[in-house]
């Protein structure tokens, strides 16, 4: 569905304190940031043991310090542009960075007409929505904007730009590597990196007769999907150009 100019903002979902529920299973994709922190307090016992060596050492004279004095600068520090200030574009319209419904393709009547889907219409598209629901809400779920579209009975493409809040966690590189965990699971299939997305990825489904595709990457606070359905197989071409175009509007 291609943006609208009657509606700026979706409202966004309502703030939820976070799940404290010690039997709720972590979602995947947290394990390094914990593993980087006790790289890091490693370090800070090395540093103190450094220190205790020292002190018994005799002090040592240091060289003396010279440095030419910079002078401030003055005036204002000139903000940056909408063009170059990501976090304008992404606080706005999200249906307006979604990618235009190509010509001679038809709007896909399953996606809702407004172009936005919230908390429960986003979980409900899972196996577990309730589960999916309680994950989401944990995750700081803010909005999500979707479009897409269909070539005759054959072929059919939904893109979201799925939003988190991200106060607490980086929710969107989580989402998306989630949903490659998942569809790598996923025999027969190939896949591979969409260009300039950094560990984005694009997956081909060769499930006879219905084939399928998709494509996860994330930017910030906003996950990138698409998913496309086909009577006939989907190319690597088909899903990374589509994938590539979308993240170049973000």
């Amino acid at each position: 569905m291609e943006a609208t100019e009657e509606r700026s903002d979706a409202p966004d979902a309502p703030v939820v304190p976070d799940a404290s529920d010690p039997s709720r299973p972590r979602r995947r994709g947290r394990t390094p940031r914990l593993a980087g922190a006790a790289a890091l307090l490693g370090v800070v016992a090395g540093t103190c043991a450094g220190y205790l060596v020292q002190a018994d050492r005799e002090p040592t004279k240091l060289p003396s310090l010279s440095q030419s004095v910079i002078e401030q600068a003055k005036g204002e520090v000139e903000p940056l542009s909408a063009a170059q200030d990501r976090q304008v574009r992404t606080d706005g319209d999200l249906r307006k960075l979604l990618l235009a419904k190509p010509r001679g393709t038809r709007t896909a009547d399953w996606l809702p007409r407004d172009g936005w889907m919230d908390l429960a219409a986003y979980a409900g598209d899972y196996t577990d929505a309730g589960a999916e629901f309680s994950s989401l809400v944990t995750d700081q779920f803010r909005r999500a904007a979707v479009t897409g579209w269909r070539v005759g009975h054959a072929y059919s493409v939904e893109i979201r730009l799925v939003q988190f809040r991200q106060e607490d966690s980086m929710a969107a590189t989580d989402s998306s590597h989630n949903l490659q965990d998942d569809a790598e699971s996923v025999s027969p299939t190939d896949s591979w990196s969409i260009p300039g997305t950094g560990d984005g990825r694009a997956y081909v489904h060769n499930h006879a007769p219905l084939y399928s595709a998709e494509a996860h990457a994330w930017r910030g606070d906003i996950a990138m999907e698409i998913w496309a359905y086909s009577s006939k197989p989907i190319t690597r071409k088909t899903i990374t150009d589509l994938a590539e175009r979308q993240m170049e509007r973000l």
